[in-house]
Formats: C-alpha cells, structure tokens, sequence
C-alpha cells in the first residue's frame, strides 16, 4: 500500500429538499474515484440531515493536484449551484499518521 503524505477534506451543506440527492452523488463519485491511481484512499461521509464531507488521502501532492482537477472535482462544481446551500469548503491537509490495509 502506498504511503500518503497529504489529503484534501471538503464539507458540503446540501440545500433543503436537495439531502438525497448530494447523497447519491457522493455514492456515484466512488466509480470516478476508482479510476484515480494517485486517490490512496476516498471516503464520503454523512454529517447530518443536510451536511456531508469527503475526505481523500494521496501519495503527493501531484496525487492531490490531480484529483482536484480531475473529472469528480469538474461534476460537483458543476452541480454545486444546483445541490448545495454554499460553495464546497475545500482544505488541504498534510496527514501526519495513518492506517491503512
């Protein structure tokens, strides 16, 4: 497994009666994802009712530019005006300790 040095966390306020569907495009992210050799690890998470996030870990920083680049970043920006109450809160992190398989 390879070992990650920095990630990306991004929070997500869905707009009211938009929850559901924020939902399904986070579950339909994961097959974009797949396709990514420099995305290590990728999780979409449920806060609440209406917040959600997504955390992603990568080998380097090329890993993470190309993620933020790639076709999942390009699909929520597209649809953020349509699905979210806010612009996406995007933070980039350098991950300190990790576990992974």
């Amino acid at each position: 497994m390879a070992d990650v040095k920095v990630g990306l966390y991004v929070s997500l306020q869905a707009k009211p009666g938009k929850e559901e569907d924020v939902a399904d495009f986070l579950r339909k992210g994961l097959d974009v994802v797949q396709e990514e050799p420099g995305t290590v690890a990728w999780f979409a998470v449920r806060l609440n009712a209406t917040a959600f996030a997504i955390f992603d870990a990568f080998p380097d920083v090329s890993g993470r530019q190309a993620h933020l680049a790639g076709r999942l970043a390009a699909a929520l920006m597209e649809r953020a005006p349509d699905l979210l109450a806010q612009p996406p809160s995007i933070e980039q992190l350098d991950i300190l300790a990790h576990k992974l398989p």
